[in-house]
């Protein structure tokens, strides 16, 4: 076994990686930019090296500093995570030259199924069900349109290289294969350094679903189950589940055989993820082969009791599977939710900036849930541009799927972050869903359960009545704090009436300040300034996120964020008396929406624009956002150039 591992990654899966080299007795290497000087894979490793500035293609992406790095620590392996140089042949190849073991697959096996068309080829020779398509590099708009209307729309235009979203487009018409085409090489160009691009058939109403396969260097391959990964904002995955709620053992079967048979066909030996396109009525479609760890990896972990980490390292070092098929068993159900660096309200456009608060769930097993928490921040540390803004995946594990979307909503609600924006409401929004609640998934969930974006989950009676309550609560434990203040009047005490009215956004609730409520306020252990107030209510453990608003309290619970404001009856009617502040007009100006990278203005001053065409391409976290005039306007002066670096709300441009 090796004595010390080299980690070419950084994040949380770096942090991930170590902590199970940790736990088999394995001192490791983090690497570092200068973004990441105080990351926390860095403080969690044995030792460190710094390899180069924050752009990725100046350090993460530089095989020669990995291998450099490796030579002064005397590291003896190399995990690649995912992402960077963990699908490039390349890296394995220079590691083996200089001696260092790669913890991953071999490198024929990473050109087979790390280029997607050709490893579609490969596929349908071993056997493999395949989509239909162009298996070809598309060379220009042209001829993208002219295969677009062979196949037949809609088409989905691919980068050959990369993965995680980036590089596709699904296009319904040939405008949208033709802009489609010019974004997906860019992003691919920009992600990669690979610019090729195919096209292939759009399966509607697809689901997405995965297996991981697991091989060693002895021939041994087995799978270990599916993961349903088809929540997804822009080909990105947003909620992971092991099993699928929509396969049964037949299925799973037979998708488990394909996947070995082609992990087989390629000399597979290392972890790796077969992907399937699936429809509704069970038939599945080979879509591609990830050559590495997988991201949602951890929900695979919880149904199986395996490691896959310590199994990469173990099968690099030359062990044999001490598993057999026979041996993999799915217990329970695990969900996983990516806490994304984003603003749901704002079109989930990236956040970046300090993390001021950061307080995760408890990692714990309790009565049979389990719940599990990956990440590689901290309070206090930074979200960069830099690279991807996943903050943490959030797991939990219990006997079945409803306790486990349970035990998720639960987590959620109590997972607090401040000082960026995040998804977090999101989540907890889609865990209320019905269609999620009764497995009735397609990767077009968000996009059909939230047509106009994300506003925030509804305030339903029962949440309305659960947040009175709530709000109540809080005021009576500060009223409480306040009668202790000492140098008050002597012979005074201070009274507080019964009767509250509680404003939640724009609804008038009458509360009374009940036995219950009094005896909730003392027990809950809350006080002003702790961010999340837990209490039984009404029978039911309830979670709410609580940030101070001046003469109030912002809560947040199943994906519901509202203002509340506690009043006496007077006061209450005083308050409805005051006129309402009018928002500010912004609808004559384009404000950037996140922090970002000009790539390209694509209007001039007193030009006229129609609603659709584009007016500027701004670049955040590796992906071009198109921002489009949402109505017919004229541009009355442009603010913005290419190559400027913009602040979220900054003016790029107004209109006449």
């Amino acid at each position: 076994m090796f004595k010390k591992i080299l980690i070419a990654n950084r994040g949380e899966i770096a942090c991930r990686v170590i902590k199970t080299a940790r736990r088999m007795g394995i001192a490791t290497v983090a690497v570092y930019s200068d973004a990441d000087a105080r990351a926390l894979h860095v403080e969690m490793a044995d030792e460190k090296v710094h390899i180069g500035p924050p752009q990725a293609a100046q350090s993460y992406l530089l095989i020669d500093r990995m291998v450099e790095a490796c030579r002064q620590t005397s590291a003896e392996a190399v995990h690649p995570g995912y992402g960077f140089l963990s699908e490039r042949s390349a890296f394995p190849k220079a590691l083996a030259e200089a001696g260092i073991t790669f913890i991953g697959p071999n490198p024929r096996a990473i050109d087979a199924m790390g280029d997607k068309i050709e490893s579609k080829i490969t596929a349908a020779a071993a056997g493999v069900s395949t989509v239909p398509g162009h298996l070809g590099v598309v060379q220009d708009e042209g001829e993208a349109v002219k295969i677009a209307a062979k196949i037949g729309y809609p088409v989905m235009i691919k980068a050959s290289a990369g993965g995680g979203g980036k590089g596709m487009r699904i296009a319904h018409t040939a405008d949208e294969v033709k802009d489609g085409f010019a974004r997906a090489k860019s992003e691919a160009k920009s992600s990669f350094g690979d610019d090729r691009v195919f096209i292939e058939k759009f399966i509607v109403n697809p689901r997405h679903i995965e297996i991981q396969v697991l091989g060693d260097k002895h021939g041994n391959i087995i799978h270990l189950g599916e993961r349903e990964c088809s929540i997804q904002r822009r080909n990105q995955k947003v909620v992971e589940e092991a099993p699928s709620p929509l396969l049964d053992a037949k299925t799973r079967a037979a998708m488990g055989a394909q996947a070995v048979a082609l992990a087989r066909a390629v000399g597979y030996d290392s972890a790796g993820t077969v992907e399937f396109v699936a429809g509704q009525d069970k038939s599945f479609f080979f879509l591609e082969m990830n050559t590495r760890l997988q991201v949602e990896h951890p929900v695979t972990e919880l149904v199986t009791g395996i490691d896959l980490v310590e199994q990469m390292i173990r099968v690099a070092a030359g062990e044999k599977l001490a598993i057999n098929q026979s041996d993999v068993t799915l217990k329970g159900w695990a969900v996983e939710s990516r806490i994304y660096a984003e603003d749901p309200y704002r079109g989930f456009l990236p956040s970046t900036g300090r993390l001021i608060k950061y307080r995760p769930p408890a990692e714990q097993e309790t009565d049979g849930v389990v719940i599990r928490n990956d990440t590689g921040v901290y309070e206090g540390g930074e979200i960069s541009i830099w690279y991807d803004p996943m903050i943490a995946k959030l797991c939990t594990h219990a006997s079945a799927r409803g306790e486990a979307i349970a035990a998720m909503a639960a987590a959620l609600d109590g997972f607090y972050i401040d000082g960026i924006r995040h998804n977090v409401s999101f989540l907890s929004a889609i865990m209320q869903n019905p269609r999620w609640l009764t497995g009735q998934l397609s990767t077009g969930f968000i996009a059909e359960e939230f047509p106009d974006g994300f506003r925030g989950a509804a305030l339903t009676p029962e949440i309305s009545a659960t947040l009175s309550k709530v709000a109540t609560i809080l005021d009576h434990i500060e009223n409480r704090r306040k009668r202790k203040i000492n140098t008050q009047m002597n012979g005074h005490i201070g009274r507080h009436a019964m009767q509250r009215v509680v404003r939640l956004g724009q609804e008038w609730h009458d509360v009374e300040v009940t036995a219950e409520i009094d005896y909730i306020a003392g027990q809950s252990g809350w006080a002003p300034g702790i961010p999340v107030f837990r209490g039984e209510i009404a029978g039911q453990e309830v979670t709410v996120q609580v940030r101070p608003i001046l003469n109030g309290y912002r809560l947040g619970h199943q994906g519901v964020t509202v203002d509340a404001y506690v009043f006496t009856r007077r006061e209450a009617e005083l308050v409805k008396l005051m006129p309402e502040e009018a928002a500010a007009d912004t609808s004559k100006k384009l404000l950037c929406p996140m922090p970002g990278l000009v790539i390209a203005i694509a209007v001039g001053e007193g030009q006229e624009v129609k609603t659709g065409e584009p007016l500027a391409i701004v670049e955040a976290m590796k992906m071009e956002n198109i921002l489009r005039a949402d109505r017919d306007v004229t541009v009355k002066k442009v603010n913005a150039k290419k190559g400027d670096s913009l602040a979220v709300d900054a003016v790029i441009m107004e209109f006449v």
